[in-house]
């Protein structure tokens, strides 16, 4: 990932909150100029317009945009502070259970908390979120509760069970494909006429996935209710961005098929949810499906099972250290009065607590039962498996009795 600022990548003045790139602007059927001579073909010049920009806090907590910067009360920005805070805390938490044998691989989301919480703050209960698997902070928000996530990245399948009221899809491990089943759940919303609207999330080596531009197709044919979020943080595992893209932006992918793009700096939480508003607005008003690339950055593992000092070097961690999410709202918060040193520690040390309690209730429910794991494969057991099924739990009892 380059170090370049999104400003300084992409020359471009940043749009309106309600995105700048309007449908109208795509020919979908140009006229065709008969060959003259045969040979000869000509065809109108197709205006794509712009992919705008947005930044509204650069790296030192400045606003570099007043003009987007929207209007929150002090209630509302402590509050997504203290929601990306207690993804940190769930992460970090999570991350040392792993490495003591108490938690399965999972994918830490260090470095995106801004992405996750900006892209489904404008989300009302009605709507759905499809996630990725590296979604911890944008689930929190939507519902979820910490015991449940435990549950699920440590192999108990009561973790993928919705939280009631919440309308979201489980995550899958098979790239990309959360985003074609989004898509359909889009297209069934329109048809429901309830205004409902999708948001799902894919990371940069999900872009290079057939399914992704298949997604894309469906949903613009269809005007379908959805935004899509490419979360670019710079790395398919191993895989730099560069090496998957001759160009210099992901943002520009969803043009062809006639699908307005933008491209945010996904650090800056405030930028996040000014494009989601007009995103999800848009899809809102029956104008079809947006596509947000958010320009972000991994900064701890692609998984426990990951050794990223293999492949990318210190120095580079260390600049986008400079420019992390939480530290930059942080400073944002502090300059408008809005937190003070001292909150900042309570904060800190309350999202601590909330994580630490809910680690105790997973402990609670993480009961292993050997018994069951034959029951969910099958509605009906084929004979062969039902032999040894009973041959295990006879075994099962031989050693419950032993003991």
């Amino acid at each position: 990932m380059p170090k370049d600022t999104i400003h300084q990548t992409q020359k471009v003045t940043p749009s309106a909150p309600e995105i700048a790139v309007k449908s109208s602007q795509f020919s979908r059927r140009p006229t065709i100029t008969p060959p003259k001579p045969r040979r000869d073909i000509s065809t109108p010049s197709i205006a794509l317009g712009e992919i705008p920009n947005l930044q509204i806090l650069n790296e030192k907590g400045e606003v570099s945009d007043p003009a987007h910067e929207p209007k929150l009360e002090s209630a509302e920005h402590l509050k997504i502070y203290r929601a990306m805070i207690l993804a940190r805390k769930l992460d970090t938490r999570m991350l040392t259970m792993q490495r003591q044998g108490e938690m399965g691989t999972f994918a830490p989301g260090m470095g995106q908390e801004a992405t996750q919480v900006g892209q489904i703050y404008p989300l009302l209960q009605k709507d759905w979120f499809s996630p990725s698997y590296r979604s911890f902070g944008a689930q929190l928000w939507r519902g979820w509760t910490i015991e449940g996530l435990m549950l699920l990245w440590n192999g108990y399948a009561d973790g993928f069970n919705i939280p009631d009221g919440v309308n979201d899809l489980p995550f899958s491990i098979v790239i990309g494909s959360q985003v074609a089943t989004a898509t359909g759940v889009a297209m069934g919303l329109k048809r429901q006429k309830d205004n409902a609207v999708v948001v799902t999330n894919f990371g940069d080596g999900a872009i290079s996935q057939g399914i992704i531009g298949e997604s894309f197709n469906f949903a613009a044919v269809d005007k379908a209710p959805i935004v899509f979020v490419c979360e670019n943080n710079g790395y398919a595992i191993s895989m730099p961005v560069q090496k998957q893209t001759g160009a210099d932006f992901l943002a520009g992918r969803s043009l062809g098929y006639g699908i307005p793009s933008m491209r945010v700096d996904g650090n800056d939480i405030l930028a996040m949810i000014v494009a989601m508003n007009g995103a999800v607005d848009r899809a809102r008003r029956g104008e079809g499906p947006t596509f947000l690339e958010a320009v972000t950055y991994r900064m701890s593992l692609h998984t426990t099972a990951d050794d990223p000092k293999v492949y990318r070097k210190d120095e580079e961690v260390e600049y986008w250290k400079t420019r992390c999410p939480i530290a930059r709202y942080e400073k944002y918060l502090i300059n408008k009065d809005l937190l003070s040193i001292e909150a900042i520690e309570k904060i800190a040390t309350e999202c601590e607590q909330e994580v630490l309690a809910g680690r105790e209730r997973f402990r609670e429910l993480a009961k292993a039962n050997p018994r069951v794991v034959f029951d969910y494969m099958y509605q009906t057991l084929p004979a062969e498996l039902q032999e040894q099924k009973q041959e295990y739990l006879n075994k099962l009892d031989r050693k419950e009795t032993d003991q």
